[in-house]
């Protein structure tokens, strides 16, 4: 006598018979509520997806799997993570990443209601399934965030090299603790490389300057003095000095107003200067 079916048995094995029916609609159910993503994949792409997932979804099923968790369905979860990854770097919605699965569950309602308990049992792991790919959707979405707030904080905390052995730091906006320690790296680093004598922190495009953020520039200024630079700061505003000298702030180090300041007192510290060149014509008349 053979052993009944299991309610996931049953489900996988409507699922293989009307696999062609399921695709047909899923695809059509995706284009329609924008789930296909309006033109940013193909339908060809689209069509991979729909195809892979109902393999793995079946085979999950045959083996018995009746969570999401399981670990008959671990390859399905990875082929759910790398497409919300994919999803979210490609501009896709929270929605339209999780109508990929919820939009699934409409087809599958109606070729299984004639069987209560398979349809029961797959609406289930249809909607973990959902709720985990919006999940990873959120974590593609925050690992991005993340990624490209540390890329402005980089572009934004550029190293020039003005002469030799001379080098300015040019800060722009906030500082807070982790763009200080960017500013912290990127400056000792270029020190090392460039054997700079001298380090010009101007300062002309930071809107404020109170006690945290002076602490963060004597943060930095100590560490350029531990690899042997001295350190200059210019675009003192007569704002922020009013406003330095009222918080009782000392930065303990040589200010200068302007760039151009610092880079002259600079270039005298390292032995050298700039002399203005009279062109030959002129000197000759």
């Amino acid at each position: 006598m053979e052993c009944p079916l299991s309610d996931t048995e049953v489900a996988a094995r409507l699922l293989a018979e009307g696999e062609v029916e399921i695709i047909a609609e899923w695809l059509r159910l995706q284009e329609t509520e924008g789930g296909g993503g309006s033109g940013r994949i193909s339908s060809a792409e689209l069509r991979v997806q729909c195809d892979r997932f109902l393999a793995l979804l079946r085979r999950g099923l045959n083996q018995g799997a009746e969570t999401a968790q399981d670990a008959a369905f671990a390859e399905l979860r990875d082929m759910l993570r790398d497409l919300s990854r994919s999803r979210a770097i490609q501009g896709f919605t929270p929605t339209e990443t999780a109508s990929f699965i919820f939009s699934l569950k409409e087809v599958t309602f109606r070729l299984l209601q004639k069987d209560v308990g398979a349809a029961w049992a797959l609406n289930r792991l249809l909607d973990a399934f959902g709720l985990y790919t919006f999940e990873s959707y959120q974590r593609a979405r925050e690992e991005v965030i993340a990624r490209q707030q540390r890329e402005i904080t980089e572009l934004s905390t550029p190293v020039v090299k003005l002469w030799d052995s001379v080098l300015a730091l040019p800060l722009i906006g906030t500082l807070d603790s982790e763009r200080t320690q960017v500013v912290m790296e990127n400056l000792l680093q270029n020190i090392v490389d460039l054997n700079a004598e001298i380090a010009i922190i101007d300062i002309t495009g930071v809107p404020t300057v109170d006690t945290l953020v002076a602490q963060h520039l004597l943060k930095t200024i100590a560490a350029a003095r531990l690899m042997g630079a001295d350190c200059i700061i210019s675009g003192i505003r007569p704002q922020i000095a009013q406003t330095m000298v009222h918080l009782g702030v000392d930065l303990n180090v040589v200010t200068k107003a302007s760039l151009a300041d610092a880079f002259a007192l600079a270039l005298r510290r390292v032995g050298q200067s700039v002399t203005r060149v009279v062109p030959a014509a002129r000197a000759g008349a």
